[in-house]
């Protein structure tokens, strides 16, 4: 009978000894576990990560109790750093000798995860604006109305000391003005200057360690090759700053001493949002915190949506925003003790036109 030939499959194949040692991997296995065989057959396969969400016990009960089981979110970190999502299929088998084995059939998921993230974002930021004109017009006119007649009625007013009332009305009127301008954002696209990143990021650490405790320590990793992006300075100072007095205030209600890590990375050939461009740069925020709540993931760049008490739940939001408005995009990967948010900013000159890619999206 023929052999099948594994490394022929698209899909990595790992079988496993009953010590949960690697004894034989294929080449798409080689790809997703970044290591030839030579190296990694006869290694502990959990001792590849740092990190596993999938307990090694899982496999185990699959051996002892002969029954198959399967993931489609198991999250690996390798020792590097580097995070991916993969779905599986765990096959108990005995060997012609007798000895248990499982069979491990993996996928790497995390690319078709991030386009369905991307189209999701993009209909909430649709859906966001679509509510916020809506209220916004409700709500502007009648403040317009109110702060005419508080002006009005001040122009009457004899007694100075009747002012303060007139002066309050018409305050709180710009105030709440003020607040639907900034949850509609600007719809117009910024006007943009080459910009070094860097030095944006620094104006963002200034102002946060202003009103920061000293607990919390701001810790830079920067890519001092990094390229000058062109960009509204303006506008991705604020959507940094937003995200770093997030992190800020996490740490500081967990009551615990922590970290805020501000990155800087290129990537290159990075797809956002159906469009290929050659060169990216990342701006990685994270925080050593409690985490987002998990009922607020799906939900959290929504306006008005915010996981503290007191928040206007405007700050992701805008960041959002203005991210999107540079053709880049917000991703979120938060567990407890591990909080990152990743700024995407394409280096807009160097888009390329690959159909394919957005079709990928399509389907």
């Amino acid at each position: 009978m023929v052999q099948p030939d594994f490394d022929q499959l698209l899909t990595a194949i790992v079988q496993l000894d009953a010590q949960l040692h690697i004894r034989y991997m294929n080449t798409a296995a080689e790809t997703l576990l970044d290591g030839s065989r030579k190296r990694l057959v006869n290694t502990p396969l959990f001792s590849l990560f740092s990190f596993s969400s999938l307990e090694p016990e899982v496999l185990r009960h699959a051996l002892r109790d002969q029954q198959s089981v399967s993931d489609s979110d198991v999250t690996w970190v390798f020792h590097d750093g580097q995070r991916i999502t993969i779905e599986f299929i765990a096959q108990p088998l005995q060997s012609d000798d007798g000895a248990l084995q499982v069979l491990l059939e993996l996928r790497q998921v995390d690319q078709i995860r991030r386009i369905n993230q991307e189209n999701s974002q993009q209909q909430q930021l649709q859906a966001a604006h679509s509510i916020v004109r809506g209220l916004a017009h409700e709500i502007k006119n009648p403040l317009g109305g109110l702060r005419g007649a508080a002006q009005l009625l001040a122009s009457e007013l004899s007694d100075e000391s009747l002012h303060e009332y007139t002066d309050l009305i018409m305050s709180q009127a710009d105030r709440l003005r003020n607040l639907v301008d900034r949850m509609l954002g600007s719809h117009e696209l910024p006007q943009r200057e080459t910009t070094n990143v860097h030095a944006v990021i620094e104006r963002v650490i200034a102002v946060a360690k202003l009103s920061a405790p000293n607990s919390i320590e701001f810790v830079r990793d920067y890519d001092p090759s990094l390229p000058e992006l062109s960009m509204a300075a303006d506008a991705i100072e604020q959507a940094i700053l937003n995200v770093v007095m997030n992190a800020c205030e996490a740490l500081q209600q967990s009551g615990q001493p922590g970290k805020v890590f501000l990155r800087t990375r290129v990537l290159h050939q990075q797809t956002l949002y159906g469009q290929r461009y050659r060169q990216c740069a990342v701006i990685e925020i994270q925080d050593t915190g409690p985490g987002v709540p998990e009922e607020l993931k799906e939900t959290l760049f929504y306006p008005m949506v915010s996981g503290r008490a007191g928040g206007t739940g405007l700050g992701l939001a805008i960041t959002q925003n203005a991210v999107h408005q540079h053709a880049g995009k917000v991703e979120l990967l938060s567990e407890a003790g591990d909080t990152r948010f990743l700024l995407y900013l394409p280096y807009i000159e160097t888009r390329q036109t690959q159909p394919q890619v957005q079709d990928v999206g399509q389907e």
